[in-house]
């Protein structure tokens, strides 16, 4: 009784490994390629940087005085407006994060 019962924790235990060894061997291609663009994408603009973002702004700026956001296909504006609603919805995770609450803030002073 009891060998029967360390035979079949033994067969789990095994299985679990194969199966642990498994998802690690199809994802680890993913991972790492996940990790060498997160190691480029994700890093924070340098001095270097700067010029670029202030011409890109410069540019933008021009572009919306001169009305060019007409000519922006329907494609286009639907990702733009897919980006922003993002944007908008991390803006508003962030706040339910940063009051610990879904509704409402807690004021001092106030009854409960």
């Amino acid at each position: 009784m009891k060998f029967e019962v360390i035979i079949k924790i033994g067969r789990t235990i095994g299985k679990s490994a194969l199966f642990v060894k498994n998802i690690y061997m199809r994802t680890s291609p993913k991972v790492e390629t996940f990790i060498k663009f997160a190691r480029v994408e994700l890093i924070p603009p340098t001095r270097q940087d700067l010029p670029a973002i202030r011409e890109q702004c410069r540019s933008l700026y021009c572009q919306m005085l001169l009305g060019n956001w007409r000519y922006t296909t329907v494609r286009e504006a639907w990702l733009n407006a897919l980006v922003a609603t993002e944007v908008l919805m991390w803006f508003f995770v962030g706040e339910c994060i940063g009051k610990r609450h879904l509704v409402g803030y807690n004021v001092s002073g106030t009854s409960t």
